[in-house]
């Protein structure tokens, strides 16, 4: 058992998590934001000057509350504990993601998520275990904010949340519809329903003190395009596009390839400071 909980560490993505947690671990990743407002505005950004002063603001509180909080954590809890952490509170994110599949039109994910939802929580041992990804059943994270997209809600603005960070107005319209889809939102006892939210919180914010170093530059514009990119790919489900240079209809003649001596010139290669 041990050595499962290990090993799943590694089979655990972000794209697993519940989007409220995301928007949080993505917030927390931005240290101090910048107060110049860059001069070329992004298309998706309209209120910039808005989200800059949320994001300061969201910073301080991560920085003086969340973050020494998740790297005592990180400090004191063993490795295979806080893979069980994550495994559970990704095992009860399933249950929204085969809602919204079958939403979006998408019966086989759904399929997938509920199977991975009922192995993990008998054999897993209440999701603690992820013995799905190790059986080869994995399923694409859906949400809300997602369903909307399909349905029609491609382009959106961005919108910086106070505490929750990173959105957008398709995003933020559906989190209640998220939030009534997590079964933490139904736990009766007040004090467990804090403490499950906290714990998970803390887990996910743990998991992301490493990525920190990885931000260069523009932090706000760096955090702004990391999820603007990450919320299209899960949207089209990993879909890039299609590639011109293996469209079938994208061919060479031969005639592309006929060079002659005349075509090229030695002074063009530095020839001439070659010495004999």
């Amino acid at each position: 058992m041990r050595q499962l909980l290990n090993n799943g560490k590694s089979s655990l993505t972000w794209r697993t998590r519940g989007l409220p947690l995301l928007l949080v671990a993505l917030l927390a990743t931005g240290g101090c934001a910048s107060t110049q407002v860059a001069e070329d505005s992004h298309p998706e950004d309209p209120w910039e000057g808005f989200n800059r002063k949320v994001f300061a603001f969201n910073d301080v509180v991560d920085r003086y509350t969340l973050r020494p909080v998740a790297r005592g954590y990180r400090t004191i809890t063993p490795e295979p504990v806080q893979t069980g952490v994550g495994n559970f509170f990704s095992n009860l994110g399933e249950l929204r993601t085969a809602i919204n599949s079958m939403l979006q039109g998408k019966p086989g994910n759904a399929g997938l998520a509920t199977s991975r939802f009922l192995i993990n929580s008998t054999v897993g041992v209440g999701g603690l275990l992820d013995y799905a990804t190790h059986m080869q059943i994995t399923a694409d994270r859906e949400d809300f904010g997602q369903t909307l997209a399909v349905w029609g809600w491609e382009d959106s603005r961005y919108l910086v949340l106070p505490l929750l960070g990173p959105s957008t107005l398709r995003d933020t319209t559906g989190l209640p519809a998220d939030m009534a889809s997590y079964p933490v939102y139904y736990v009766d006892d007040n004090t467990v329903r804090v403490g499950l939210t906290a714990l998970n919180l803390i887990d996910v914010r743990a998991g992301f003190l490493d990525q920190e170093e990885l931000i260069r530059g523009d932090r706000y514009r760096f955090i702004r395009d990391a999820f603007l990119q990450s919320r299209q790919f899960e949207i089209s489900d990993g879909e890039l596009g299609d590639d011109p240079f293996a469209a079938d209809d994208f061919d060479f003649d031969d005639s592309d390839f006929d060079f002659d001596d005349s075509d090229f010139d030695d002074s063009d290669f530095g020839d001439e400071n070659v010495a004999d």
